[in-house]
């Protein structure tokens, strides 16, 4: 039986795979697991009650399913704070701010407006290990705590969590936005209130698209995963820089002035120089995944920056950034983690920090993020085959090395199994686009012939 909990959190078609049924049994398995674990037997024992904080994105199922949430967890015998709609790293922060034991978010994230999911953050505001979640999935077989009378869980208005959230926001900032033109793109999600009272408070002007959420527009052609409006907005508008999040703001890419994709990759590398220079990049050393621009590694090479590469997902970026005491990590889609101010990835602090640069330095977006070139990458998915065979096969690897060979120190391959599909993920970076593309398919090929199901 495949594993419930995916890369973040647990997923499915509302209504359909991710149930009332399911968000309730969830909810009661979490309440055991993270309600009476060791941090909360120790409050208990100073009489304070097992206490989590709960939150959405706009998407309309969000409302039944984070209301099952909530009498699983009441029904548990845990207090709810439901902070309503706020971004997924704003409801990290309020757990840690709240000292909750845990927090739930209900959430797809980019993915569009029929799907929802649920996250899981421990004490602390931090996501869960793999083992937890395993405990979490465990505990959906056992019967759910039933208390009684007095015991049982309360539910209550967070009824000032977006201004806490806001308050947290512009205290991490080393300087104002002040003759700063912004275009935002919220996605229709979770940032459509916050952020642009974020980036106004700190000076900018701001110019909204896709911040009208009603429940079934989340990421609908518009947020970072559709950046062609946002695009037009900021050259019609003669904007300075455009930030685009997704539908929980946990991440966010840019456009400069000219139109420009600024993917995370590039945002690391401006952001990882500017705490440098500032003697705040700690062990002067970035975290990365393996799916990162080999022109981000050769720009950090140059500036005596080091790398350390983790796998995909943020939630091991962190687990990186905190077993090296870190600053500074993130992903290509960007997700990118300052843990001087988050405990995950968090948009509308990324966005603030890389538009702050802007009104530190005095350079136009396209100026910092030419610090790193960035290498044509093409990524070709092979379907239909034995992924877990992919680290065996000798052909497959030996055709790695020809192609590596011929690349030389001007290109990389990565091969990656899925982990949730029986597929194949082919990655080639080159000098030049036509190189990158024809050794990926070349490649794809031998995978498809070696491991074909």
């Amino acid at each position: 039986m495949p594993r419930l909990f995916g890369t973040d959190g647990v997923r499915g078609l509302a209504n359909q795979t991710l149930t009332v049924e399911l968000a309730l049994r969830l909810a009661q398995a979490a309440a055991v697991v993270l309600g009476r674990g060791r941090y909360a037997s120790e409050r208990r024992a100073t009489g304070h009650r097992p206490m989590a904080v709960l939150a959405r994105d706009p998407r309309v199922s969000g409302e039944f399913i984070g209301a099952a949430v909530a009498a699983g967890l009441a029904s548990s015998g845990v207090d709810v704070f439901d902070a309503g709609v706020i971004p997924t790293p704003a409801l990290a922060f309020l757990v840690a701010d709240h000292d909750a034991d845990f927090g739930v978010m209900v959430s797809a994230s980019h993915n569009p407006a029929p799907d929802n999911g649920i996250k899981f953050f421990a004490a602390g505001g931090v996501k869960l290990p793999d083992e937890v979640e395993d405990r979490i999935e465990a505990a959906l077989n056992d019967p759910p705590v039933a208390p009684i009378g007095a015991d049982v869980g309360r539910i209550q208005r967070f009824a000032d969590a977006e201004d806490r959230y806001l308050l947290h926001l512009l205290g991490t900032m080393h300087n104002r936005l002040d003759g700063l033109k912004v275009v935002l793109d919220c996605a229709n999600g979770a940032a459509s209130g916050v952020s642009p009272d974020a980036f106004r408070n700190a000076g900018a002007e701001v110019i909204l698209i896709g911040a009208e959420p009603d429940g079934i527009n989340i990421n609908a052609g518009v947020g970072s995963t559709h950046l062609e409006h946002l695009k037009s907005a900021v050259i019609q508008h003669g904007a300075d820089l455009g930030i685009a999040h997704d539908g929980d703001a946990d991440r966010a890419l840019a456009v400069d002035a000219s139109g420009n994709s600024i993917d995370g990759d590039q945002i690391m590398a401006i952001l990882a120089l500017s705490l440098k220079e500032r003697g705040e990049l700690a062990e002067n050393t970035l975290v990365t995944t393996v799916m990162s621009n080999l022109g981000l590694r050769e720009a950090m090479s140059k500036a005596g920056i080091g790398l350390i590469e983790t796998k995909v997902g943020d939630r091991y970026v962190l687990e990186a950034l905190v077993a090296n005491s870190l600053s500074l990590g993130g992903e290509q889609s960007g997700h990118v983690i300052m843990t001087k101010h988050a405990t995950t990835g968090d948009g509308v602090l990324t966005g603030l920090h890389l538009a702050a640069e802007l009104t530190r330095t005095g350079k136009s977006l396209a100026e910092l993020a030419s610090v790193m070139t960035i290498y044509p990458q093409t990524m070709v998915n092979v379907k239909d085959v034995d992924h877990e065979s992919l680290t065996d096969d000798e052909a497959i690897a030996q055709a790695v090395v020809v192609a590596q060979k011929r690349l030389g120190d001007r290109g990389r391959v990565l091969l990656r199994p899925s982990g949730t599909e029986p597929l194949v993920r082919v990655m080639v970076e080159a000098s030049d686009q036509e190189l990158a593309d024809e050794i990926a398919h070349a490649l794809a090929e031998v995978v498809k012939a070696q491991l074909a199901r």
